[in-house]
Formats: structure tokens, sequence, C-alpha cells
């Protein structure tokens, strides 16, 4: 956020205050409301879920699709508990803490993994995060990774929205080695958030009561031509068996440890009209075709 909004004249405002300065100079089209609170505290948790639940574009509707962009699991686990709750989807995103990684996740209540379906380490073991920093230290930070995490997040929200290409579940990325790795994550049956439980079963229900749609495998038709005045014929690429012989021989003389890449296959001609060595030089073969 600091490094991709804010500007230098924006100083002494909230951050949420200066993404929305910068965002709406950007797109003054687009409508925003902001809300600058903790939404991991028991109230502001409450006022979060009545705005996911009635905070769309249509009056009183729920909001289409959540983004997570903030940089702590405390605030990723209020987010994830609070669309399991009302089976909202949400996207998830992070940047490790080196600053040369990070991932963004698709995560629909009951069908994918939430986020405490495979939760890290820190939230496994119910260690506080805040015993894992040292005092002082701040961790690394490189908008250009950002800015890489953030496009690729926001080219699945499109993606997603408007219906067009292959949604990533989940993709990450490796700075270090341009290395894109994706996966999808099934639901834990045994995940610690009761609401996950429950929106498996309901998507398993779904499921169940959907139609079930037969695949019909079409037959392969062969292709007939009716006539064939140029006589051409399709022939296997491969070798005879004696050309596998012949290749498997040359192959027993290599010595231990030495492999063949490609072989030559033997030409065999038995099956057709060869044409013989000849003392005639290049130009007397150019005379006898001028003659023709």
């Amino acid at each position: 956020m600091n490094r991709l909004f804010f500007q230098p004249h924006q100083a002494g405002l909230s951050k949420v205050e200066a993404a929305e300065h910068t965002l709406r100079n950007i797109n003054p089209d687009v409508s925003f409301e902001t809300h600058n609170y903790n939404i991991t505290t028991l109230d502001n948790f409450t006022h979060f879920m009545e705005r996911l639940s009635h905070g769309g574009i249509a009056e009183g509707k729920p909001v289409d699709l959540v983004l997570s962009c903030v940089d702590n699991f405390e605030a990723r686990m209020a987010i994830n508990a609070a669309c399991n709750e009302l089976g909202q989807v949400w996207m998830e995103s992070g940047v490790s803490e080196n600053a040369v990684s990070g991932h963004i996740q698709l995560i629909i209540p009951g069908e994918t993994a939430c986020f405490a379906c495979a939760p890290p380490l820190v939230v496994a073991t119910n260690i506080d995060e805040k015993t894992l920093k040292r005092e002082g230290v701040c961790a690394a930070s490189l908008p250009t990774t950002m800015g890489v995490v953030a496009g690729v997040l926001v080219q699945n929200v499109l993606k997603y929205l408007l219906k067009f290409g292959s949604v990533s579940y989940y993709l990450g990325y490796n700075a270090m080695q341009d290395f894109f790795p994706t996966m999808a994550m099934k639901a834990n049956t045994q995940c610690n958030d009761r609401h996950c439980r429950r929106q498996q079963d309901e998507y398993k229900k779904r499921e169940a009561e959907r139609p079930k749609v037969e695949v019909v495998q079409e037959e392969e038709v062969a292709v007939v031509h009716e006539d064939n005045e140029w006589g051409i014929e399709l022939v296997s690429e491969e070798a005879n068996e004696d050309t596998q012989a012949a290749a498997a021989a040359a192959l027993a003389d290599l010595p231990e440890g030495i492999a063949a890449a490609y072989t030559i296959p033997v030409v065999n001609t038995d099956a057709g009209e060869t044409v013989e060595e000849t003392e005639q030089s290049l130009d007397d073969l150019m005379a006898q075709m001028r003659k023709l």
C-alpha cells in the first residue's frame, strides 16, 4: 500500500484515505466506501460482515467478490471467518517477508480449501505471530514484487467476474527463478472453522442434486476419398521388424553407459526399385535430360 498508492503530499492521511484519493484521481467513475478500522475486533467484525452482505452495487445485495490485501494472519483469518459464514467468494493474496515471492488464491467456501483448511504453521500451532517478529526489524519490501502480485490478482479477478479464460485457484510467484506454480486445493473435511465444514456439506448436497450430464463419445468416421488420381498413400513412419532388429544389434555394440539418442532407420531396398551407381558425369546426365 505505502509503495504503490501513497504520495508525498498525502503525509498525515491514513492508508485508507490515501488509497481512496489516489484511486479516485485515477478513475473518478468508481464509487468508494472507506472504513478505517481493525476488522479483528468484535464490533468492527460485525460491521464488516454487514457491509459484505449488504454492500453490493445493488442496494441491499451482497458484494460480488472480496479481495484480501492485508499483511498479517490475524486479519486474513477474520476475512476467512466472515466469508465462510456468509458463503462469500473471495481472493486472498500476499507477499513473503523476504519480498521475493508471493501468491494469490481463489477461495470458494465449501468447494475449495479456505485459509483455515491448510493454515501456515503460525496459525496451526496457535502461536502469536507477533512473537515471530524481532523488535525494530521491518520485513523486506520490494514494490516490483508487490506490483506483479497485484497485477496477477486483478487479472484473476477480471477472468472470474467477466467469465473468460481459466481462473487460477492458486497461483504462486517466485521472483528468484521467475517461477509461477499453480494448483487447486480441496476443502479439508476436518477444518477447524465450523462454517467451512457447513459450507462443504451444502456444496455436496448441491452437487448431488445437480442433473447428471452423460458424456457421449463421438465415433471417429473414417475418411474415404472417392478418387485418388495420383495414387497417394499414407504409410507408417515406424520401422519394420527387420529395421528394428538391425537397430537393436547396432545398439548392442555400444560401450556400457552410452545410449543412442536417435537411430537412423535401415532402408529396406527389397520393397522397391533402386538406382544403380554409374560413372557418368553431371554434364552427361544434363545432356540426356535436354534430349528428352
